[in-house]
């Protein structure tokens, strides 16, 4: 039978791996995904994924799920991981790829489709409604 590690896709990386985030963030209905590509106006990463979870509960339940799916089908992990779901605010760091997990409000305080408004939109259409 097959190694279950091999069989693991190591090599997504950039829009692939913006995709699979926010798939895998859909999933949990995240709401208002957006995936702005960097490229060209950052060093800190090449595509930022944003998203919205209703409560506390909801952007610990995104964090969680994306971590561990995207763990289970790629076998990646997140080189750095940054606030908690009471300040509003996590983010993980994919080196290349940036997930924000905002509530509402923050979201709308911080604001980084406009900080970032010269950057490029990655289409994405989610399952469950969850687009910008």
């Amino acid at each position: 039978m097959p190694d279950q590690a091999a069989q693991k896709n190591t090599t997504i990386e950039g829009e692939q791996l913006a995709l699979a985030l926010a798939g895998f963030a859909d999933e949990m209905q995240a709401e208002d995904i957006a995936i702005l590509d960097l490229r060209g106006l950052s060093s800190i990463a090449d595509y930022f994924v944003i998203c919205t979870g209703t409560s506390s509960p909801h952007v610990k339940a995104i964090r969680r799920e994306v971590t561990e799916k995207l763990e289970q089908a790629h076998g990646l992990r997140a080189r750095a991981s940054e606030g908690g779901a009471e300040s509003g605010w996590l983010v993980l760091d994919y080196i290349d790829v940036i997930l924000h997990i905002f509530h509402r409000e923050r979201r709308e305080v911080y604001s980084l489709e406009d900080l970032w408004s010269d950057a490029g939109r990655v289409p994405f259409e989610p399952a469950f409604g969850g687009g910008a």
